[in-house]
């Protein structure tokens, strides 16, 4: 599938240029002229990335790029800004608008494409590190949802700590007083009793639908993700 790149860019020699030069490269590109309407088509469009120009009509390119970040459809998009404001204070200004790079005119298509590609990758990179599988189960550390065999597992913020802990280090015993610690934090009261119960319902979400259960109990020592199952 084509990386798909909204350029929001009113001077038309360049809109040629990107457009030309960019889907030759292989991505997908739709060209915005107005910064009123960048906002709608980054919705519609759903971008893997931006290039927002700074001078735009009707409204520039840095309110854009904070009206980008304060939505929640469009906040995480990563935004390149293309502009010919070179000064120190102008970069500063983009970034802390939040745009994730910042490339000025006249620029070369070799480079900007290269920028993209980086910007992809760490964008990408972060993401994945938020992203963690284990056999059929899926865990997404930002939004808190897990997933087994696609499907959506509903879980607690209790269980999904403990989840969160267990498929850090597979195969690995952690005792119920380890799991009370990294869950709900040293020095808090809580009886040993209550990771039972929290794994238990743990493992009913899990295991909904008769699916084999991965969590493996270790008597008189604690609980492990199961490593031979995640293999």
């Amino acid at each position: 599938m084509s990386i798909k790149v909204l350029a929001v860019e009113d001077e038309e020699a360049i809109s040629h240029l990107l457009n030309y030069n960019l889907t030759a490269e292989g991505f997908a590109v739709s060209i915005i002229d107005d910064g009123y309407e960048a906002l709608m088509a980054a919705e519609d469009f759903q971008p893997d990335i931006i290039l927002l120009d700074w001078m735009l009509p009707n409204v520039s390119g840095i309110e854009i790029c904070r009206q980008l970040r304060a939505h929640t459809e469009t906040r995480d998009i990563p935004i390149i800004m293309l502009t010919a404001r070179a000064e120190e204070e102008d970069r500063l200004c983009g970034f802390d608008k939040g745009a994730d790079d910042y490339v000025t005119k006249p620029f070369s298509m070799k480079e900007l494409v290269a920028r993209i590609h980086a910007v992809l990758r760490r964008v990408n990179s972060a993401a994945m590190e938020n992203l963690v599988e284990f056999g059929d189960i899926g865990l997404d550390r930002d939004t808190m949802r897990v997933k087994r065999a696609g499907e959506a597992v509903t879980l607690g913020p209790t269980e999904f700590r403990l989840l969160e802990v267990l498929v850090k280090w597979p195969g690995r015993v952690y005792s119920r007083e380890q799991l009370l610690d990294q869950v709900w934090g040293q020095g808090i009261y809580v009886e040993a009793r209550t990771v039972d119960v929290h794994i238990g319902r743990l493992r009913k979400a899990l295991n909904k639908g008769g699916l084999a259960d991965p969590i493996r109990t270790v008597r008189a020592s604690g609980y492990a993700l199961d490593e031979t199952y995640g293999g």
